[in-house]
């Protein structure tokens, strides 16, 4: 009997969403909470075969894949899991598959927050509930300048959108050519510069060790006091405590993030008491129409597995 685990399963979607009845003798574990540190993963899943990652939720470092004695086989939503060693699980024999993805829901999120943030839509929401009327003052989008920190597939989305409200966009990475950021409508500029001029910032770049850390306290004093902060993408490219200061000092008027240093996000974080912030608990591709696409492939990578011809395995692994 092949033990498979299925990790992080907030939403009780996965066996309702794949056929996985086609793959026979095997048993199937669903984990619908996040398992926590290390300890505790590799005690969980120390029996498992074959192990079933949403995304980057769980994190697999070389520490962890050496514990994992009998795993065989990682499946990962998406094509990419920069959490998962993939040196480390080539040298013990695991192979490291992965599946599609839908790549609109993350750019779209992007504008859910922008929009609530600028027109503030969960403050008039809650005062209406309580019989108020009117009670903020947004700000439009025309005119306005949209600063997008990489501008690869999702700024791209981003940007289109922007253009459609008839926004300045402006963008910014270490790679970026103005040629190239022209070709989507963009203006380039330097990093300081779009910080500077940008009403809205946001972040659409991989987790690196260029990345971390990238916009901390002296990139936040940049910007304007009015300007907002956009995170869909990971957590620590943000400096959290830098963040955290300047929104309770009303440094810049507002943030929208969907990602953070620690996730799940503690009960008692001080982001969760701070209201200038719409904060999403990372659902950027938590859209109806991923889960029968990433589990369905899921099922079909752990077929083609068990029969010696394994498919969509990731680069690198």
């Amino acid at each position: 009997m092949v033990r498979i685990a299925i990790l992080d399963d907030y939403l009780n979607r996965a066996l309702g969403s794949a056929d996985w009845g086609r793959i026979p003798g095997v048993q199937i574990t669903v984990f619908d909470r996040h398992l926590g540190g290390e300890d505790t993963v590799a005690d969980e899943l120390s029996p498992f075969e074959i192990v079933v990652a949403m995304r980057e939720r769980t994190p697999f470092p070389s520490s962890l894949l050496e514990r994992l004695s009998n795993l065989r086989l990682l499946v990962t939503t998406g094509m990419r899991n920069r959490s998962i060693d993939l040196s480390a699980a080539k040298s013990r024999g695991i192979l490291v598959c992965g599946t599609e993805l839908p790549t609109h829901p993350p750019a779209e999120l992007t504008w859910a927050l922008i929009l609530g943030l600028v027109r503030d839509v969960p403050r008039e929401n809650a005062a209406m509930r309580a019989g108020a009327w009117q009670v903020t003052c947004g700000i439009g989008l025309k005119g306005r300048v949209l600063g997008i920190v990489g501008l690869g597939r999702q700024g791209r989305q981003v940007a289109r959108v922007g253009l459609a409200f008839d926004m300045d966009v402006i963008a910014w990475s270490r790679n970026l050519t103005a040629e190239k950021a022209a070709e989507h409508g963009a203006r380039y500029v330097e990093r300081d510069e779009l910080l500077a001029t940008a009403d809205i910032v946001t972040l659409h770049l991989p987790l690196t060790s260029g990345t971390r850390g990238l916009v901390g306290a002296r990139e936040i004093a940049l910007m304007k006091p009015r300007s907002y902060l956009i995170n869909t993408s990971r957590g620590p490219i943000v400096d959290e405590k830098a963040l955290i200061d300047a929104l309770t000092h009303g440094r810049i008027a507002g943030a929208g993030l969907d990602v953070y240093d620690e996730e799940p996000l503690p009960a008692d974080h001080p982001l969760r008491s701070i209201e200038p912030a719409i904060l999403m608990a990372h659902n950027g591709y938590v859209v109806e129409e991923m889960f029968p696409l990433a589990y369905g492939h899921a099922v079909e990578d752990i077929e083609a597995w068990l029969t010696g011809n394994p498919i969509r395995v990731l680069a690198g692994a």
